[in-house]
């Protein structure tokens, strides 16, 4: 028996209103309705289509997870082959002036013409992935493999709620044939709730499960999961950032805008998420200026990034300039600083602060990351130095990024020597004595840290205390002495 089309009005709209909505939630950051209300439409349109499955299209929002675990995954050849970028090693200003002095010589340009204009973007630290859409629907997604052939990983993608499952294009100028490439990433407090919800489950006995050393290992992990009930269970992301295949675009060349900017509009009005840091400029000072914006934006960006791209603006200009050994003359990656460096682990100390924490602190080969040279970098406490397995001896993963601590991330196991120390023991290496005063040290029931029971009586308890009433966001000693000389010089006395 046919459905009733008023059935089948209804169970359109009701698809149409949750995307909408989750648009506005995981792509905009926007939500307009309460996640109860949300919850509600969801499961009116779940209960509609049980009853009448054959409503049930592929693009619904109630099929973002389906099918069995895979035994592996098919090879996808890529229509438009999924090349990478030259990458510009030279950090500073030089980098972005020598690619544009670069593109002027192969265009033949001279001092008198006019500057290129050049389309800015980040570069997200994530995993490439192509998105091929039929008639406005999501069909397939693989990952860049070679760059000729890639593996189908399209369960795994429809579980990423910011990538709409049919493309919004109402006035019909979606191309009915359109491959979006862009990257999966995961936002940094996804994956520090990601990883704390992993340790949760080791604590509970589940030794199978892991942590992860950084979002782009979580995100690439996530995505290469054969149970797309698994992926799921990952908070991925996804930014668009350009084209491969394309059939169709209504406009004379069937190919689309005639600049990279465009395009990206274009994506961005049909649902697809576009980062809103990507910048129009000319010549070389717009690249410099856009590469010092973003680096003293790059700590407070939601992602990590490990650098920018500049990328020719026209489209035509870029078919001019072509590609030479697989990468485009007419784009590249402009890096940052690494803030992720491997270095020699050479000892173990234990610090003592303002409340008796006992921090382990590792002693390091010199390494420059971050932009600057870092010898120390906290282990946190006990159980993450465990938990980590960092031993004396260790190559290991530093990071730094901005002013945060430096932090070692991870062990290079593959490095470790035959002579390597034992694993951390922080009871053991002080004999339960604090290392400054030799008072008892303690954990309460429940609590990672060991303290010293000291109090006061501790001198490293004492300085820090002092330190701390003195700072700023206590008693602000130094801007209080500034005050008071500013108030005495100015009343002439």
């Amino acid at each position: 028996m046919p459905t009733p089309p008023t059935v089948q009005a209804q169970a359109q709209a009701l698809r149409e209103l949750i995307e909408h909505h989750a648009r506005r939630y995981y792509a905009l950051d926007a939500p307009e309705i309460p996640d109860a209300e949300y919850d509600r439409l969801f499961r009116a349109l779940q209960d509609l289509e049980a009853a009448h499955p054959e409503l049930r299209t592929p693009d619904s929002p109630t099929q973002r997870v389906l099918g069995q675990a895979l035994q592996g995954f098919a090879p996808v050849a890529h229509a438009v082959p999924m090349l990478s970028i030259r990458t510009e090693t030279d950090t500073s200003d030089a980098g972005a002036l020598e690619f544009d002095a670069r593109i002027r010589r192969e265009l033949g340009l001279s001092v008198q013409d006019p500057p290129v204009r050049y389309s800015c973007e980040l570069k997200f630290d994530g995993l490439a992935i192509s998105l091929r859409y039929e008639q406005g629907v999501l069909v397939q997604a693989a990952t860049r493999g070679d760059g000729e052939t890639g593996e189908d990983v399209t369960q795994n993608i429809r579980t990423i709620r910011q990538i709409p499952l049919r493309l919004q294009s109402r006035d019909g100028t979606c191309p009915p044939l359109l491959e979006v490439r862009g990257e999966v990433y995961m936002r940094r407090d996804d994956f520090e709730a990601l990883n704390e919800r992993q340790r949760t489950l080791i604590a509970a006995g589940h030794r199978q499960e892991k942590t992860f050393v950084n979002p782009r290992n979580a995100a690439a992990g996530a995505v290469r999961q054969l149970d797309p009930a698994i992926a799921a269970r990952r908070p991925l992301s996804f930014f668009a950032y350009g084209l491969g295949q394309v059939q169709g675009w209504a406009d004379p060349t069937g190919q689309g805008p005639a600049t990279h900017s465009a395009v990206l509009q274009a994506l961005a009005s049909w649902g697809l998420p576009v980062d809103a840091h990507h910048r129009v400029v000319e010549g070389g000072a717009g690249l410099v200026a856009f590469h010092q914006d973003i680096e003293r934006l790059r700590d407070r960006l939601p992602f990590d990034i490990d650098g920018v791209v500049y990328k020719v603006d026209d489209r035509a200009t870029q078919d001019r300039l072509g590609f030479v050994t697989r990468e485009p003359r007419w784009a590249v990656a402009h890096k940052y600083p690494a803030q992720e460096q491997m270095t020699v682990l050479r000892a173990i100390d234990i610090q003592v602060g303002r409340t008796g924490k006992l921090t382990p602190v590792a002693k390091l080969e010199p390494v420059f990351v971050g932009g600057t040279t870092v010898s120390n970098a906290t282990l946190h406490n006990e159980e993450e130095a465990r938990r980590k397995d960092v031993r004396e001896g260790d190559t290991v993963i530093v990071r730094r990024a901005g002013d945060v601590i430096p932090e070692v991330v991870s062990v290079v196991l593959e490095r470790r020597p035959a002579s390597v120390g034992a694993p951390f023991d922080l009871v053991q290496r002080l004999s339960g004595r604090c290392p400054v005063c030799a008072s008892p040290i303690a954990r309460e029931e429940g609590e990672v840290d060991w303290r010293c029971t000291g109090g006061l009586y501790c001198p490293a308890q004492r300085k820090h205390a002092l330190l701390h009433f003195a700072s700023r966001r206590a008693v602000d000693i130094e801007a209080w002495a500034t005050r008071s000389w500013n108030s005495w010089w100015t009343s002439g006395s």
